[in-house]
């Protein structure tokens, strides 16, 4: 969970405040000692960290604000993820019952939650968390109010031993365990899941999964209720878009507006229309239960990616109208193809693992400039087909 204040714009610290970083250190001794955090559990924790630069960095390149949707969702819903996803329903089927009789939340929206958050535990973040807040607390002026609170709450979880301090490892925003919960979300609505008493997201599986269903119920998820659906909508609608405001299924219907496949729109309580591509783009009428999983990370890219993803892993397609884009997404498999394609013509790329870096980006630039493509950096489509195609 990377959480809505993550969407602000951060700058660069200022080498006077790197350097007071000790200073800094020593004021949140303090103040979490207010908060009931012993001086010995402090230093323990604190114990030689120091600011780490590339975290700010980190701030200023979150893919669900800064990344295409169409390329945000063609890693994140593939049929790999889906496969996936599908495997976990059926390795973890008591558990998610379990969580589902307890909260009421579907067990596919809590796998989806799972998938996108961390890939179904094979990527939780390489930050240590101690270190990652408090270099925000100390270096991000604009929201070191919001590190500084995660990082007294990282604090309090180490001083309570739910989870040993050398295991709090996420995000450099602090979110941490199978479904990134941030600290202080952890504290408040972490749960047991197996019964042994302790809240443990890192490595309890069904702590991680319990504590995401207890998320999305305190979120306001409706039982049994739908997330919404794709629709068509008329060229002449010049209304309002977005998940907000919402409208009662019978004014969108009034609107000309049709599921995807030509039926009737339904659905209990009031919708929004969200056109996340613009309105020459897919369309889809979202419910209360979107704004659940909006709430989680607050960007609807995130959100209809959870949507779309819970969806498919009932069987049902995925987006089905088109993005308005000439040169379309890659899948992961996609992805690491083009990074082998990318490797046998010289580029060092790394492993073709899928993940596109720094690397992979420089080469793709180098490919698009000499296939006469505006150097982006972008995994897509038509770099793929000329590397297929021997256009080099």
């Amino acid at each position: 969970m990377r959480a809505l204040i993550l969407a602000l714009p951060f700058v660069l610290a200022a080498p006077a405040a790197f350097a007071n970083f000790d200073s800094c250190v020593a004021g949140l001794r303090s103040a979490a000692a207010a908060k009931g955090v012993s001086g010995a559990t402090f230093d323990r924790a604190m114990a030689g960290v120091t600011p780490d630069m590339k975290i700010i960095e980190a701030m200023n390149n979150q893919p669900e604000f800064k990344t295409p949707i169409w390329d945000y969702l063609g890693t994140l819903v593939d049929d790999e993820k889906v496969a996936e996803g599908r495997a976990m329903l059926r390795q973890h089927a008591s558990t998610l019952a379990a969580a589902e009789s307890r909260f009421g939340v579907d067990r596919h929206t809590i796998v989806a939650v799972w998938g996108v958050e961390s890939d179904f535990g094979k990527a939780k973040g390489r930050w240590p968390l101690v270190q990652a807040l408090a270099t925000g607390a100390c270096l991000a002026p604009r929201r070191n109010a919001f590190f500084r609170g995660e990082l007294i709450s990282t604090l309090q979880i180490i001083q309570r031993g739910d989870v040993r301090a050398d295991r709090l490892v996420g995000s450099w925003a602090g979110a941490f365990g199978h479904t990134q919960f941030i600290p202080s979300t952890y504290l408040r609505l972490g749960v047991d899941g197996d019964g042994d008493g302790r809240r443990d997201l890192v490595d309890s599986i069904p702590d991680a999964l319990h504590s995401t269903a207890n998320f999305m119920d305190k979120a306001g998820w409706v039982t049994g209720a739908t997330w919404g659906y794709e629709v068509k909508v008329p060229r002449s609608y010049s209304g309002a878009t977005g998940r907000n405001p919402k409208r009662p299924v019978s004014h969108w219907a009034d609107q000309g507006i049709v599921k995807f496949d030509g039926s009737a729109l339904n659905g209990t309580g009031n919708a929004g229309l969200l056109m996340p591509a613009g309105r020459n783009g897919p369309a889809f009428l979202v419910f209360k239960n979107y704004d659940a999983a909006f709430s989680y990370n607050g960007a609807d890219s995130y959100a209809l990616a959870i949507s779309l993803l819970s969806d498919r892993l009932r069987g049902r397609p995925g987006v089905q109208g088109q993005w308005p884009t000439d040169d379309l997404p890659l899948s992961r498999e996609q992805r690491r193809e083009l990074q082998r394609l990318l490797i046998a013509r010289g580029y060092n790329v790394g492993e073709p693992d899928g993940a596109v870096g720094s690397l992979t980006r420089a080469a793709i630039k180098d490919v698009e400039g000499k296939i006469g493509m505006e150097p982006t950096g972008r995994p897509g489509e038509k770099v793929l087909r000329a590397l297929k195609g021997g256009r080099l």
